[in-house]
């Protein structure tokens, strides 16, 4: 089962590409029979959350707009390695310190098919600051349908200094804290914390992870009971195993779970798109993206730290 909610609503606003204002770059045709480069359409549009498409290239024949919003074009035939589609943003932070941003773009065909999505992460953009980049498609599954159009469906961010470390950075504290995407049936939704030992000496806990749960402006979410375990969640996630001491030594993890139902009756729903999470109380913070979409239930169980079994 998956998280059934994986893309916040509010920021599934399509940026489909604006069909005005395009324009070619580069150098014109050489001759008959040679292909110039790529048209680049330039895009104005407000964006998602500080972050906006300002341009896009599409191997083309002859770039036409497309009735509605969105740049349709009929793709030229490509080599092995030419891109299909790429699309040039800027991500503008608009607060008081620095953030780390995770984009999802999704490339679409001109009927609006979803072809593919792509995760972007762009890390310590300063306060005040606007850092660009390009996102491209290199190729797709045989015979699907040409990638005209490129949108960005969901939008995430959070402190730098919060961020969990990738896969090769292991922050000062020597661990890292992260979330998996979860699994959602029936209601009721299970998302997995992960805590790596990334350092160089043992690392222990014991009970359950400290958890504060925020909003979109990282501000603390009222009215939500975290309870230990999961039991008064759900029994169908299974039995809670009661919390023992778990010592890891470098290279080793520990796992703990989330639980909830999004059940819907009287009152307003509550989503959390946020939770700082700190594997034991003074612990170093690391802020993940869950997206608790917890209904009217006004709860959330936390099942304690265990070893990962590998």
């Amino acid at each position: 089962m998956r998280r059934a909610t994986p893309l916040l609503p509010a920021l599934a606003a399509c940026l489909l590409l604006a069909a005005c204002g395009s324009e070619r770059s580069g150098t014109p045709d050489s001759g008959p029979g040679t292909a110039g480069p790529p048209p680049r359409t330039q895009v104005t549009d407000p964006g998602v959350d500080g972050v906006r498409i300002t341009s896009m290239t599409v191997p083309t024949a002859s770039p036409s707009p497309s009735r509605g919003l969105g740049v349709h074009a009929d793709s030229l035939p490509r080599g092995p390695v030419d891109p299909v589609v790429s699309a040039e943003y800027e991500v503008t932070n608009t607060g008081t310190e620095a953030l780390t941003y995770t984009i999802v773009f999704t490339f679409s065909s001109s009927a609006g098919e979803a072809m593919s999505h792509q995760r972007e992460t762009v890390g310590a953009v300063g306060a005040g600051k606007t850092v660009r980049g390009t996102v491209a498609l290199a190729e797709l599954p045989p015979g699907a349908s040409p990638v005209t159009r490129v949108k960005i469906t969901e939008v995430t961010k959070v402190p730098s200094d919060e961020a969990p470390a990738g896969t090769g950075d292991c922050p000062p504290s020597g661990i890292r804290v992260t979330a998996d995407e979860g699994d959602a049936a029936m209601g009721l939704r299970v998302v997995g914390l992960h805590l790596e030992n990334c350092g160089k000496r043992d690392y222990s806990v014991e009970g359950y992870p400290q958890l504060e749960l925020l909003d979109d402006e990282h501000q603390p979410v009222d009215g939500v009971r975290i309870l230990q375990g999961s039991g008064a969640v759900s029994s169908a996630a299974g039995p809670d195993e009661p919390p023992r001491p778990v010592t890891l030594k470098p290279g080793e993890k520990a796992t703990s779970t989330l639980v909830w139902r999004n059940t819907t009756q009287s009152g307003t729903p509550v989503d959390v798109p946020y939770v700082r999470v700190r594997a034991k109380a003074g612990a170093d913070p690391f802020m993940v993206t869950p997206h608790l979409d917890l209904g009217t239930t006004g709860q959330l169980g936390v099942r304690p730290w265990q070893r990962a079994v590998e």
